[in-house]
């Protein structure tokens, strides 16, 4: 379960005159995507021999009897099996973002007219954030680069909404060239694991859209965090547990994300932060662990999708 800051009214004397400036933060903890379960290792190491107390035998016997004897290769290869695993969905993730970038900027260099991001904001915020999620720079040059082909696709940006297990809801959001292909994708994904797609504005309705900026940082000063805020004029936040671990999570209203980020920034945690926006529930749900389980299915499976940017959900366990 995530832990949200409670509401916090924070009072300033304003110069002139004797107005009181207060932030609001959430006291419910918002949902986030739930960590999954750690794959544990059931296997015992072997145990190390050790000598025996009546033996006086020569010191190489002795010496011979305390090493530690080879772990058995089942084990190793499921440790080897669990870190392909990992890696296999860290590349996987790694890919996702840089894809999701790629599209942005060739989006940002269409509609701004230029692929100069001095001439082009949108594009030099694209680029910026897109260095904060480790795209390598030679992904963004080529993005920008495809943006001036003349065969180059118009992305676009839509929402699906769908009904998951035991009264979970999901937000789907995609972004494409080929919206029929997206379309006919995400539809396809949610039917196979028994979800349904929901009538547009059905489900949106219980969520709020908010600023999101993940923070490699798990130790966060949440008074500091406050100040800072207050001092960047942003009157919106709530810090909870990230999802991964070592992280922290801030939301806050979305036209107050770029401040946010600078607050962030004078208390030094803006270095590998990543800021988005999210869909994030109104009415949290508990469900199952069966109907858990297979909600996830549902999200993997869209994931999976190279149109699919990001999916948002209701779960709170």
């Amino acid at each position: 379960m995530k832990c949200g800051i409670t509401s916090v009214a924070a009072a300033l004397l304003l110069s002139g005159g004797s107005s009181a400036f207060t932030v609001q933060r959430p006291s419910s903890c918002a949902p986030s995507r739930p960590t999954r379960p750690r794959e544990v290792l059931n296997d015992a190491h072997p145990a190390v021999a050790r000598p025996s107390s009546s033996s006086s035998s020569s010191s190489s016997s002795s010496s011979s009897s305390r090493r530690r004897q080879p772990a058995s290769s089942l084990f190793m290869g499921r440790a080897a099996a669990v870190r392909a695993a990992t890696k296999g969905k860290t590349d996987a993730k790694k890919a996702k973002i840089n894809g999701y970038y790629g599209k942005k900027i060739i989006m940002a260099v269409k509609q701004g007219g230029s692929s100069d991001p001095v001439a082009n904001t949108q594009l030099a915020a694209l680029i910026k954030a897109a260095k904060n999620n480790s795209v390598p720079m030679d992904n963004i040059t080529r993005a920008i680069k495809r943006a001036t082909e003349k065969d180059a696709g118009d992305f676009a940006e839509s929402t699906f909404e769908a009904y998951g297990h035991g009264g979970a809801s999901m937000i789907i959001n995609v972004l494409s060239d080929n919206p029929n292909r997206s379309t006919a994708e995400v539809k396809s994904a949610i039917s196979k694991k028994n979800g349904k797609i929901a009538e547009s504005g059905s489900v949106l309705f219980m969520y709020d859209l908010k600023g999101k900026i993940v923070i490699p940082s798990a130790n966060v000063d949440e008074e500091a965090l406050l100040m800072a805020a207050i001092d960047n004029d942003v009157s919106d936040v709530e810090l909870v547990e990230g999802d991964e671990e070592g992280t922290s999570v801030v939301y806050t209203d979305p036209k107050e994300t770029g401040a946010m980020f600078e607050a962030l920034g004078s208390m030094g945690l803006a270095e590998g932060a990543k800021m988005s926006l999210s869909y994030v529930s109104k009415a949290p749900v508990e469900c199952s662990d069966e109907d858990f389980e297979k909600n996830m299915a549902i999200i993997d499976a869209l994931e999976e999708l190279d149109d699919v940017d990001s999916v948002e959900h209701n779960m709170s366990n």
